[in-house]
């Protein structure tokens, strides 16, 4: 087990924001970088033991995610101050991963945790239920809700709304999510037979919520042509999403992108999450 004295956390949302103040509590000295407009990476010591980045790690490819700051801090630019060290951060791209290789850093992706991406779940759930309280007309009850997916955020998210309503559909392509879906008890539609069979497509117009949890194209314009004005759509799933936003918005469809959601609803809750597992990966290095 490596020797931690020293932290620098940089950029994020609220839960680097809550992280910085929980690494404090524990004594560790910590630095942050990203977070407001004042902060001079300079004023930072050279002697850093692990450096944190956000979650995602960065959403263009070339800049490090940071909802903060209006200052953008270039990957390129940042790697070259850190080389050497160790960066632990969440959902880095191979393209990333690359750059990180030719300065000697490195790198720990924590959304690879399982522990983590698990207890992240439980946010993502809350959360979306709290937007469906705030966006639709209809209680939760009464509601007939599409999922699509059934993965870890799928999963948590049926269980949560299994005592709330009564009408609870999930889709997948995958044969052992559909075997989950059999065995816990909810409504069942493959996504395969949805591109087939036009009963299936005119049966979206039944839902006042569609929740999309895969991370590909999986609501395009063709199936969107079926969904009824007043549905409110969620899409859950990282860019460019699985619900073709373009046409929501040119045919006034009712859909939130909701990414990021532990850091808006739970960012101290998310925060004791990353904790956790930083010091768990800390300990295996």
């Amino acid at each position: 087990m490596i020797k931690i004295n020293s932290f620098l956390v940089v950029g994020g949302d609220l839960r680097n924001v809550e992280l910085v103040k929980l690494l404090k509590e524990d004594g560790k000295e910590v630095f942050s970088y990203g977070m407001n407009e004042k902060e001079s990476f300079e004023k930072i010591p050279r002697n850093i033991d692990i450096v944190v980045g956000p979650i995602p790690f960065s959403r263009d490819g070339k800049t490090i995610n940071s909802t903060f700051s209006e200052n953008k801090i270039l990957i390129e630019d940042f790697l070259e101050k850190i080389k050497e060290k160790i960066l632990i951060a969440g959902n880095i791209s191979s393209d990333v991963i690359k750059k990180v290789e030719k300065y000697n850093i490195k790198v720990i992706d924590i959304m690879k945790s399982e522990k983590l991406a698990v207890l992240n779940t439980i946010a993502t759930a809350e959360g979306t239920i709290e937007l469906m309280i705030a966006n639709t007309d209809e209680i939760i009850f009464d509601s007939n809700i599409l999922i699509l997916g059934f993965g870890r955020v799928a999963k948590t998210l049926a269980q949560r709304l299994k005592g709330m309503s009564k009408y609870i559909t999930c889709a997948s392509i995958k044969s052992e999510e559909l075997a989950w879906i059999d065995a816990l008890g909810y409504e069942k539609i493959d996504l395969d037979d949805l591109s087939k069979s036009q009963d299936l497509l005119k049966s979206l117009a039944n839902y006042n919520v569609i929740i999309n949890t895969i991370p590909f194209m999986i609501l395009d314009a063709e199936k969107l042509q079926y969904i009824r004005k007043d549905t409110l759509l969620i899409d859950l799933a990282s860019n460019p999403g699985g619900i073709d936003k373009s046409f929501a918005k040119n045919h006034n469809l009712k859909l939130i992108h909701a990414l990021g959601l532990p850091g808006k609803v739970a960012p101290n809750s998310s925060a004791k999450f990353i904790k956790e597992v930083i010091y768990e990966t800390i300990k295996k290095q």
